[in-house]
């Protein structure tokens, strides 16, 4: 079996996506032209405005999610989570964010799992640590530091969505490797429509420097990463011959507080419907990012394994407000903490606008 350990020091063809990414030269060009902007700029009347986004802030928002995922992946994979350097304020940092402190709750390596899902969970663990540790190499001192975060939401979340009773035992993902997977399901759908909507607003100096390219690359492995948990989680019950859909049905009802966290915004996701032809309506649209999980029944229907528009078959992108809205767990307009960030992400897009 493939030790996290191994794969770390292995690396394989890793190293060449950082260094084809061009990470030394992203390092000098957007801490050169970040400038500071993830400090409020205080005006002449004694309020303050937020500056232009800058490339540098929308990396730092992406870094944002990497840290949590690294986190919930590490702990599924080890027991522990990423090292101090992969979380510390960068040498040189002159932002206004500071680190902050991680709630373990109930995390630990996954209870119960047998070779072939124990190496799963060390993959994903690896890339998602590797990606931190990516984003902070090419954002070099300009990258914010890991914010707070804690892993004992996962409880309250599945009360919200229906998954349990406020008087049950709370749901906890590292108990085993299904629990695990809708755990992942949480995030990794939620990391693919992220880096989806932040891609087109890279400047074009950004693209030439290969920020457009990597973030492609890291949508590609979040992307790898929900369709292994999606296809997952459907051929559990198919194996099991279990007519009830059961977990499926409980990454529906993820799906569904997704889409309820998220009501009012611009793009919005629509109501989730049925399989077949239902996705072709409100879900399968442009505007929703909310796909009911189903098992096609036939080539010519509309996929449901796959969160794509039934129309054009295209994967769908949410705004930095929207992402906040659903880690936060707040549909709040103006909401800038909560849920697995208790102190708000280290971002200028921390308060949500809609």
């Amino acid at each position: 079996m493939k030790t996290l350990d191994q794969l770390v020091n292995n690396a394989l063809s890793r190293r060449n996506f950082l260094a084809g990414a061009g990470a030394v030269a992203a390092t000098t060009a957007i801490a050169g032209c970040s400038n500071n902007s993830s400090t409020p700029v205080v005006t002449g009347g004694g309020g303050t405005t937020t500056p232009t986004p800058t490339d540098a802030d929308y990396l730092n928002y992406a870094l944002n999610l990497e840290y949590l995922e690294a986190q919930f992946y590490l702990y599924a994979a080890t027991g522990s989570g990423l090292a101090a350097a992969d979380m510390s304020t960068p040498s040189g940092y002159t932002g206004s964010f500071t680190q902050g402190s991680l709630t373990v709750g109930s995390a630990a390596k996954v209870a119960g799992t047998t070779t072939a899902q124990q190496e799963i969970i060390n993959e994903i663990a690896f890339e998602e640590q590797q990606h931190v540790r990516f984003l902070r190499a090419a954002l070099g001192s300009a990258a914010v530091p890991m914010p707070s975060i804690d892993l004992s939401f996962f409880g309250p979340l599945a009360v919200a969505a229906g998954i349990f009773k406020a008087t049950d035992p709370a749901f906890n993902p590292f108990s085993s490797f299904n629990n695990f997977l809708l755990g992942a399901f949480i995030f990794e759908d939620v990391g693919v429509t992220a880096y989806a909507g932040a891609a087109p607003l890279i400047s074009a100096a950004g693209v030439t420097a290969g920020y457009l390219t990597a973030a492609a690359g890291i949508l590609a492995v979040e992307a790898y990463h929900a369709a292994y948990v999606r296809t997952a989680l459907t051929a559990i019950d198919q194996t099991a011959g279990n007519s009830a859909n059961t977990y499926t049905s409980i990454a529906n009802q993820i799906e569904a507080l997704r889409a309820t966290l998220t009501v009012g915004n611009s793009g919005a996701p629509a109501a989730i419907t049925g399989v077949g032809s239902g996705n072709s309506g409100a879900a399968g649209s442009a505007a929703g990012v909310e796909v009911k999980l189903t098992v096609p029944t036939s080539a010519t229907t509309p996929t449901s394994i796959v969160a794509c528009d039934s129309t054009n078959a295209i994967g769908f992108a949410r705004t930095t407000s929207q992402v906040h809205h659903i880690v936060y767990g707040s549909a709040t307009v103006g909401a800038s903490s909560g849920g697995f960030f208790p102190k708000g992400t280290n971002s200028i897009f921390a308060k949500t606008t809609a």
